[in-house]
């Protein structure tokens, strides 16, 4: 028997399902049978959504202050990427081979 191709859903296609769920349109078996998906799926999408629902009221100043502390962080992780490189390209015109840390 040929296995199913893994199918890919939209966020849309997510939130939508269950929010007819939370609203009383349908109930969960009904959309699991509608769309041929696993009850424990659907669950793991409605529990999703029910933790990140807050984040929905979060104030614009949240969020951007949360978005300049990432994109900081992700500055420092490519300073320290480029050191890195540089330390381990040093390391073997010292006579080091890469990857054992050894000095001469």
């Amino acid at each position: 028997m040929a296995r199913r191709a893994r199918r890919t859903f939209t966020p849309e296609f997510k939130a939508k399902l269950v929010l007819d769920v939370l609203t009383g349109t349908a109930t969960p078996a009904e959309v699991c049978r509608k769309h041929q998906l696993s009850p424990n799926l659907f669950a793991l999408w409605k529990a999703t959504l029910l933790d990140r629902l807050s984040s929905v009221f979060q104030s614009d100043d949240e969020r951007s202050a949360e978005a300049a502390r990432i994109a900081e962080l992700e500055r420092l992780v490519g300073q320290q990427a480029l050191e890195l490189a540089a330390l381990k390209k040093v390391s073997t015109w010292r006579g080091g081979t890469p990857g054992n840390g050894a000095t001469p």
